[in-house]
């Protein structure tokens, strides 16, 4: 938890004045957002861009004003978290269920700091199980489909019940094994009829804020 308290606090740290903002979702995200309530509060002045109903939320409730991506042309920065994170920054992210607003936030980002504890770094991807937004049509379907990539898939419930995206689509939880090329797997996945989004964000993270349980941080930035 104080791993994940840091880093969030360190991320706030490259939110500038006038700065329009994208907010993600998750346990480390909510920190930064914390701070951020903070620092508006302290008289910054920022926009942001939530990617969940749950993240908005919680920054109207720190005062942060809210606007719509479809009015802005791009985001200075978004902070969000991951759930695995590989040496060249690619990304497992939606253990959340956000994972399709967090992709399009992200991808009208100049620059996408990702926030997580030492736990999430790996050498490959998919230890953590890749989720998979697809629509709830026939989505028996869509899941025989995507197992012919040599994965398992369980659909995901909440309190025995199918989780509901904020979009009204289903999630599949996959275990693909390591994954060696990330890239291709994503777009393969997306040529998909009945899948939406998937949770591999690859070539899209610039900086990487790592907290570690002895109380330091790393920054570990793509340039």
């Amino acid at each position: 938890m104080k791993a994940k308290k840091l880093t969030g606090e360190k991320a706030a740290e490259y939110i500038e004045d006038g700065m329009i903002i994208g907010l993600g979702t998750g346990s480390t995200a909510y920190y930064a957002i914390k701070k951020v309530g903070e620092l508006v509060r302290n008289g910054l002045k920022i926009k942001a861009v939530p990617t969940s109903k749950e993240t908005a939320e919680l920054a109207a409730a720190e005062g942060i004003e809210l606007i719509e991506l479809a009015d802005v042309e791009s985001l200075d920065l978004t902070i969000d978290g991951a759930d695995e994170v590989d040496p060249d920054f690619n990304l497992i992210k939606g253990g959340g269920g956000a994972l399709l607003r967090e992709k399009i936030v992200a991808s009208a980002t100049d620059k996408l700091i990702i926030v997580v504890d030492e736990s999430k770094l790996v050498e490959n991807l998919g230890a953590f199980p890749l989720p998979i937004e697809i629509t709830p049509f026939s989505w028996q379907y869509t899941q025989r489909m995507i197992e012919k990539f040599s994965c398992s898939s369980k659909l995901r419930k909440k309190d025995g019940e199918v989780f509901i995206t904020d979009n009204g689509n289903y999630i599949l939880d996959c275990d693909f094994g390591k994954i060696e090329d990330p890239l291709k797997i994503s777009v393969e996945l997306n040529k998909l009829p009945g899948v939406v989004e998937n949770g591999i964000f690859a070539e899209m993270a610039e900086i990487v804020v790592v907290g570690y349980n002895d109380g330091h941080i790393e920054v570990l930035d793509k340039e």
